[in-house]
């Protein structure tokens, strides 16, 4: 078990990471902070550059914590956070499947973030090795997915204009003012 949980902190920990690093860096073919705000802005986040930046530290960190098992459940939770806002905002709207940017991929990293944060790090680990196993208790485990979750909902709730209602909003409103007019 402890290999298969090193496995998947790699692989999701370092894939993660690298999200990131395309953020914060313009590394692995990313748009860099110039291009990811620009990106965040036709979201409706703004500023632009403070969410990306936000954006970018938070999935270098989570996937640094995840791949060298540092702190238990905290780089899962933040990756809860980021998926939430990334499924409402982004993937949602696109239905399921990848294929055409659906929501399947992100809701497959919430679901690896939640497991890893009610598993722990395993015995191959910065927290094994230090012994630090607090972040990894049940309770604080969940605690910092909730507080994951409810930052992400807030997120997408406090900071971003409604996507959905600002498209879908003037098709209502000329449907109306057609009928209105005939």
């Amino acid at each position: 078990m402890d290999l298969a949980l090193l496995i998947v902190r790699l692989i999701v920990g370092l894939g993660f990471a690298a999200h990131g690093a395309q953020k914060l860096f313009g590394w692995f073919r990313g748009g860099g902070l110039s291009g990811t705000s620009e990106f965040f802005e036709g979201l409706g986040f703004s500023p632009g550059r403070f969410f990306a930046t936000a954006a970018g530290v938070s999935e270098l960190t989570a996937g640094l914590l995840i791949a060298t098992g540092a702190f238990g459940s905290i780089g899962p939770a933040l990756i809860v956070a980021l998926m939430v806002v990334a499924i409402l905002t982004v993937h949602a709207a696109n239905g399921f499947f990848a294929e055409s940017n659906g929501f399947e991929l992100p809701l497959l990293y919430l679901a690896v973030a939640l497991v890893l944060a009610m598993a722990g790090p395993g015995a191959y680990s910065l927290d094994r090795l230090v012994g630090a196993s607090y972040f990894s208790r049940p309770e604080v485990a969940w605690t910092f997915v909730t507080l994951g979750a409810a930052g992400g909902l807030a997120n997408v709730s406090l900071r971003r204009r409604p996507f959905v209602l600002s498209t879908v909003r003037p098709a209502v409103v000329r449907s109306a003012d057609s009928s209105v007019r005939s």
